[in-house]
């Protein structure tokens, strides 16, 4: 496929992934959002049927990896030139970005009313604490629309975590080119890959709120930071190498744990 294939394919289907992922996380958060408090299931759900979308929607441009870890994987394996992977990868940041403006655009009211709502600002931690050292940064109210947070904040288990659910996506991803004919599944392995996300954040998301896709934290992230929300509190920078890190070597392991097995 040509760079240009490349770039809009990837660009595209990671924006539409973030918009709808991010967007379910910003309807469970934010006040005067009909979905408030909706729970796990429906932001689980919501990331799965956001896999899905972006994944047909790139499927037949780029091949739809929307994330680092799956085109490192690929790479590995074999099935993705690594001439191609810094064009994968600046796609998918861009489009990662573009999507999380969007999620802005499309609750900029509810941003605000819950950004100032008393209760909200009173919960936010005084100037002292922000300034003390030697305690761990406090997210903003909205960080968790925009990235991930762990719940116990342990760098090593926290990129374990992230490191072994990663494994888990990408490997299914390989794999699913192991039928009689070695084609794969067509635009039927985007569904495959929607209900792996789906499990993987029912079973693995609970301790880190499984990035698994280092570009679906960090771009979020960076239009956090920059976003003109008010009382928005820190993007807590001192955690975003995890959701970086640990789904890279995830990605990794699984391309070579395909050579090593199935290849």
């Amino acid at each position: 496929m040509s760079s240009s294939d490349i770039f809009i394919g990837e660009t595209i289907g990671t924006a539409v992934l973030i918009l709808l992922g991010g967007g379910v996380c910003a309807a469970v958060t934010l006040k005067r959002s009909k979905a408030q408090n909706a729970g796990w299931l429906a932001i689980t759900f919501g990331w799965g049927f956001a896999v899905l979308t972006g994944a047909y929607l790139a499927g037949g441009v780029s091949g739809a990896h929307l994330n680092p870890a799956v085109t490192l994987g690929l790479a590995i394996q074999g099935g993705t030139a690594w001439g191609d992977v810094p064009l994968y990868l600046g796609s998918q940041l861009l489009g990662a970005m573009i999507g999380a403006v969007l999620v802005y655009a499309v609750y900029y009211g509810q941003f605000h009313a819950h950004l100032t709502d008393p209760e909200i600002i009173k919960a936010q931690p005084a100037e002292e604490a922000m300034v003390d050292q030697t305690a761990a940064p406090k997210a903003g109210p909205v960080l968790g629309i925009f990235s991930t947070g762990p719940e116990i904040r342990n760098g090593v288990q926290n990129v374990v975590t992230e490191v072994i659910a990663t494994l888990v996506l990408v490997l299914a991803i390989l794999t699913q080119g192991l039928n009689d004919e070695g084609n794969g599944l067509g635009t039927l392995g985007a569904l495959v890959t929607a209900l792996v996300v789906v499990g993987i954040g029912l079973s693995l998301g609970g301790p880190t709120g499984y990035a698994i896709n280092p570009v679906r934290d960090l771009g979020p992230r960076i239009v956090h930071a920059v976003l003109p929300l008010p009382n928005k509190g820190g993007s807590d920078w001192g955690y975003a190498w995890v959701p970086i890190v640990g789904p890279l070597i995830g990605g990794a392991l699984a391309g070579g744990l395909y050579n090593l097995a199935f290849a």
